[in-house]
């Protein structure tokens, strides 16, 4: 099994860059095993890259070793990482290569039931040659199938005394436990033992050996009962009737560690953090020292020694320039902090702890300092804004919140309604009272829709006729001794009446008329009593209360 080591992908990382400026020809170099690699960081002093190996995470960047491309060129076999006896190409099927995938189910001849079968899987997990489905594949073996739990010779913290227990459990798992699926045609209706949907006859389906033929699965259904994830390779466990990867089947049946990812087969571990650890494995993730006994902070979901979190990740107090310890108090302000003992006014060096303070150019400042250098005055009091009072602003003028108040009632306003004049600030009510245009008649503010008269302002509902009552607003009307009427009751009570049909003529409107010693008439009235012809611009005669046209007088005396 060859691997090589590729520079390129974490070129950002200052370990990998170190390790590339290096004397030694790592770039393309041949591997027969990651041994090799370890032995020549331990000769060269090369600790950095060691504990990548050892810890599979990265010392200087903190991210997983498949992540600086530490990768197989040759496809990972289950058989052989199981110790399972390998199956030749005669035998399993066909070539995966052949395909153009780097596994495919064992025991299938036909290509057409292996592209059924891929068909029947998220596009992302097909393990297609130079495919991100490949990489999840081999990311998958490493994770479902740890290799620390295969075989006692990858099992580098396992104490001589516990091997025969691991031999032991390894023994059993194998034997009840483990073993590799494959797909048929089903042959008769059935239900999915992952999903409950029906299998129709004939379906591809996915059947294990641990279980009875009529327990079936869809092919994307097939997965761990804890992670979820596609079973690798069809390579499963049972417990309970159920089926895992091998990894989570283990961590049923013994404790993990966290810190070397092997099992625990020891009575005696350390268990923080929810986690469990090998006794020394609970170490500072930044420096590897021991944490068993220690005081340690988590950070990120990681453990860290006090010296180490202390260095990494604490503030610099503003006013010593020392780290803030675990065991001072950080007080901060915007993005700055102090220790508590240095939380100090920068002009007379009173302590602000508890207090208020004010802040100008990067300083802090108690409340006496701040005020004589920095602070302005209310236009209500003259005092100054101490620091932390609460400052009301309207326009370019400016009032302690309860100098904020009306001129005429002193009742403090805050954030309710107000009106300015002049240099005056006045509540609504106070304003209105003082201020506010008020009807002649009822003498109350008008707020809306009012009627002025004669200069003088009305509410609509105020300005009625005289006489009826009844509103003018929007209607004609006249008025008599400076008061208004409708025009009915003009007429009636004022207007000269017709001669003719006794009405009122009222004038309003331009109404004409015709007037002959006391006597009056419409323009429409003045017509003969005998002909009805319209006398309007022409002669006429009376006869009593009657006036004729010529031609009718005429003819009326013949």
């Amino acid at each position: 099994m060859v691997k090589m080591l590729d520079l390129d992908r974490h070129a950002e990382c200052p370990l990998w860059a170190a390790l590339a400026s290096s004397d030694v020809p790592w770039t393309g170099m041949d591997y027969a095993c990651l041994n090799v690699l370890s032995i020549y960081c331990k000769v060269f002093d090369r600790k950095e890259i060691y504990d990548l190996i050892v810890r599979k995470t990265c010392q200087s960047c903190k991210c997983p070793r498949e992540a600086h491309a530490i990768y197989q060129q040759q496809t990972t076999n289950v058989h052989e990482r199981l110790g399972f006896k390998l199956v030749s190409p005669a035998d399993s099927g066909v070539e995966a290569r052949d395909l153009g995938f780097t596994w495919v189910p064992p025991g299938v001849r036909a290509s057409s039931r292996i592209n059924r079968y891929f068909e029947q899987l998220p596009e992302e997990v097909v393990p297609r040659l130079g495919s991100e489905g490949a990489c999840s594949r081999e990311r998958q073996i490493s994770y479902q199938l740890p290799k620390q739990d295969l075989s006692l010779e990858h099992c580098k913290h396992l104490e001589v005394q516990h091997e025969a227990s691991f031999e032991d459990f390894v023994t059993a798992r194998n034997e009840i436990a483990l073993d590799i699926a494959y797909i048929k045609d089903a042959p008769y209706d059935e239900h999915c033992a992952h999903c409950d949907n029906e299998i129709a006859t004939g379906e591809l389906v996915v059947a294990a050996p641990k279980f009875v033929e009529s327990v079936m699965w869809h092919p994307k259904c097939f997965t761990c009962s804890t992670c979820n994830s596609l079973l690798v390779d069809l390579t499963y466990c049972v417990h309970d009737d159920k089926v895992y990867c091998e990894r989570h089947y283990a961590e049923m049946l013994k404790p993990r560690c966290a810190g070397c990812d092997e099992l625990i087969f020891s009575g005696e571990y350390t268990k923080a953090m929810d986690k469990d650890w090998h006794s020394g494995h609970f170490c500072c993730w930044q420096c590897d020292e021991s944490l068993t006994g220690q005081r340690y902070v988590i950070r990120d979901d990681h453990p860290y020694c006090i010296k180490c979190y202390e260095n990494v990740f604490a503030n610099t107090c503003e006013e010593c320039n020392k780290i803030i310890g675990i065991d001072s108090k950080d007080l901060s302000y915007k993005d700055k902090h102090w220790h508590e003992a240095c939380f100090l006014c920068f002009k007379c060096h009173l302590s602000l702890v508890d207090k208020q303070f004010g802040a100008k150019a990067d300083k802090i400042y108690c409340g006496n300092c701040y005020d004589a250098q920095f602070a302005s005055r209310c236009d209500g009091c003259g005092e100054v804004f101490r620091a932390g009072t609460k400052k009301m602003e309207y326009k370019t003028r400016q009032w302690h919140e309860n100098c904020f108040c009306c001129c005429v009632c002193k009742t403090a306003i805050g954030t309710k309604s107000f009106i300015p004049r002049e240099q005056e600030i006045y509540c609504a009510g106070c304003y209105e009272e003082k201020f506010a245009t008020r009807c002649i008649k009822c003498n109350k503010v008008i707020t809306s829709g009012g009627v002025t008269y004669k200069n003088e302002p009305w509410h609509r509902e105020c300005f009625t006729c005289t006489h009826c009552n009844i509103t003018l607003a929007g209607q004609r009307f006249t008025s008599r001794d400076e008061k208004p009427y409708c025009a009915e009751c003009f007429g009636e009570l004022f207007a000269k009446r017709c001669t003719a049909c006794v009405k009122p003529i009222t004038g309003i409107g331009g109404t004409r008329f015709i007037s002959f010693e006391d006597r009056h008439w419409h323009h429409d009235c003045f017509v003969c009593a005998s002909c009805k012809a319209s006398l309007v611009g022409r002669g006429f005669i009376t006869d009593g209360p009657d006036i004729l046209c010529p031609d009718c007088a005429k003819q009326k005396l013949m």
